[in-house]
């Protein structure tokens, strides 16, 4: 009978949650380290993390060296100069290393890692939503700071090895070069940033600076973004089959479908697997 077919296909999608809760499929976008220079090829355990990257011990994309080439001045990690207009203050600088560190460490970064063409790096992060804190904080502590350039990722004289100011810039306020928080978090680095009013705790933002004993606030918000993506017809065009079966085997479809698979008979059974 219909009700005996539909019991039957019920129970088959109990056991299939059950079976996706067990045996979880990893989803591409998800816990992973991008392709560039210092980051390990997946994330892990690091015993010990330097200073301000040690949020990230647990679960990390860096080592521990890395971790401590992050909190130089003249670090061997780009042999980038954060002092080419004087001496960058203290409060300013720790904005900078916490980047470094998220950047370097952060195993949450996957929906937005983008593909790039690089001598140095396949892949980078583009439009990473901020929390509107983290943005703010960071510009009211380097505001009095001066800086020669606006983009810091390119255009700098590289003569002498290391970064320097192009000729004919001139040093100025970071203030004046980055007249809002949004003008600094997003421009800096080539958009690898985008300015939020989301705040922290809030699940839509990623945090460059938390408390590891709470837990790392970050997890939640890559899923919350993975699985946007997800649904964006975009993805759904360029989705590869690999990723189509990681989608499929996620446990929230066999919710979604469980209560229709009760009334509905296989005949119309397909999508999932019927390639």
């Amino acid at each position: 009978t219909g009700l005996a077919v539909g019991m039957g296909v019920g129970q088959v999608l109990l056991v299939l949650l059950a079976a996706s809760t067990v045996m979880p499929v990893k989803d591409p976008l998800l816990n992973i380290c991008m392709d560039a220079k210092h980051h390990k090829t997946k994330p892990g355990p690091e015993g010990m993390l330097h200073d301000q990257c040690a949020p990230w011990k647990d679960n990390a994309c860096c080592t521990a060296n890395t971790s401590s080439e992050a909190h130089k001045d003249q670090s061997n990690l780009y042999n980038f100069n954060w002092n080419h207009c004087g001496l960058m203050p203290s409060k300013c600088k720790r904005h900078f290393i916490q980047d470094t560190c998220l950047y370097e460490c952060s195993p949450n970064l996957g929906p937005w890692i983008d593909q790039v063409d690089s001598s140095w790096r396949r892949e980078r992060i583009l439009h990473v939503p901020l929390c509107k804190e983290d943005c703010e904080e960071w510009w009211e502590d380097c505001k009095d700071y001066v800086t020669c350039k606006e983009n810091w990722h390119k255009g700098w004289n590289w003569a002498t090895g290391t970064n320097r100011c192009p000729w004919g810039s001139m040093c100025r306020p970071f203030s004046h070069v980055f007249p809002r928080p949004k003008d600094l978090c997003e421009k800096i680095w080539s958009n690898s940033y985008k300015y939020t009013t989301e705040h922290r705790g809030s699940g839509r933002c990623i945090q460059m600076w938390f408390d590891p004993a709470q837990g790392n606030p970050n997890v939640a918000v890559a899923k919350y973004y993975a699985w946007k993506k997800r649904s964006s017809p975009a993805w759904m065009k360029n989705t590869t089959p690999e990723a189509d079966k990681a989608v499929c085997a996620l446990p929230w479809p066999v919710l979604v479908l469980l209560p229709l698979a009760l009334v509905v008979v296989p005949g119309g059974a397909g999508g999932c697997g019927s390639h």
